[in-house]
């Protein structure tokens, strides 16, 4: 009966209805209504006030951070985080983005089509969701440094092979931030100046290094490492790597097993372990080179 009730079908009645009864039954039809039309009317609410849509974006977002691998985490995104998100994405590199104010993060969403996560990157949870153990790198760009050294021990603990890139604003921060942990310390400032005096005294050639490190999609400067090389091309020398021939990239640089660089390294350098090679290509070449030797 109170099926038939509520459900306003009014099929019969299993007995006939005593005064109590009809008193009771009006109370329910009441109550069942009310009932009814405040569930409706939140339930449109629910989905007319973007409150389901951004349900639906949560899980979403959550579903493609659990299958990242080897991706970059971008701390704050002021100017220096767009800077390297602009460069990331031309490179086609996956990176993920964490920025606690609302205006960034909204242009974000709108300009790229990677991840953005809304909360203080100086919190272990938010690091955990951006999965910080499975990424390769983290870039961290606060503008103050108290919060970057702590962002840079967090990660080194979560992820002891995480490659870390950290801003510093003040003189005595980079010291500070490479004892944490952090394996690159940028001084935005210092190295504004002397890339301005550079382009005093050679306009041309500092154009030419970003155009090939940054600004350019078309031309790639990558690097080959000893332990991404097939067991068959270890332990050879450049002229038995013939990189040149296979791909039509060039090696332009060398970097030994005692971190000492080398410029227009010898045909006859073997790369060793812990050794890189560093080659300079287009997109074609550099992806032919990955698909012979990585």
């Amino acid at each position: 009966m109170t099926i038939i009730t509520v459900a306003t079908v009014g099929f019969t009645e299993v007995h006939p209805l005593s005064d109590a009864g009809r008193i009771f039954t009006s109370f329910l039809i009441i109550t069942s209504f009310g009932t009814f039309a405040y569930a409706i009317t939140s339930i449109t609410r629910y989905i007319l006030d973007g409150e389901f849509r951004e349900y639906l974006k949560l899980k979403r977002l959550t579903t493609e951070l659990e299958k990242l691998q080897d991706h970059v985490i971008i701390c704050g995104y002021g100017r220096n985080g767009k800077q390297a998100a602009r460069v990331l994405k031309n490179h086609g590199q996956r990176f993920v983005v964490i920025e606690q104010k609302d205006e960034p993060t909204q242009t974000m969403s709108e300009k790229y089509p990677h991840l953005v996560i809304k909360g203080d990157s100086t919190q272990d949870e938010i690091l955990l969701q951006a999965g910080i153990q499975r990424a390769r790198a983290i870039i961290t760009t606060l503008p103050v440094d108290a919060d970057n050294l702590f962002i840079v021990l967090t990660a080194r603990t979560l992820n002891p092979k995480l490659n870390i890139i950290s801003r510093a604003s003040n003189d005595n921060s980079d010291k500070k931030l490479k004892v944490a942990g952090a394996d690159h310390v940028i001084m935005p400032d210092m190295v504004g100046g002397a890339h301005m005096a550079s382009l005093v005294m050679k306009p041309d050639v500092v154009e030419f290094i970003d155009y090939i490190t940054g600004v350019s999609v078309d031309i790639n400067l990558e690097e080959i490492t000893f332990e991404k090389l097939p067991e068959s091309l270890q332990n050879k020398t450049i002229r038995e790597l013939e990189v040149r021939n296979k791909s039509g990239a060039n090696i332009i640089g060398f970097k030994t097993a005692q971190g000492e660089y080398i410029i227009n390294p010898s045909p006859e350098t073997m790369l060793i372990p812990n050794a890189k090679l560093f080659v300079l290509g287009t997109s074609e070449q550099i992806k032919k080179l990955k698909e012979i030797f990585i």
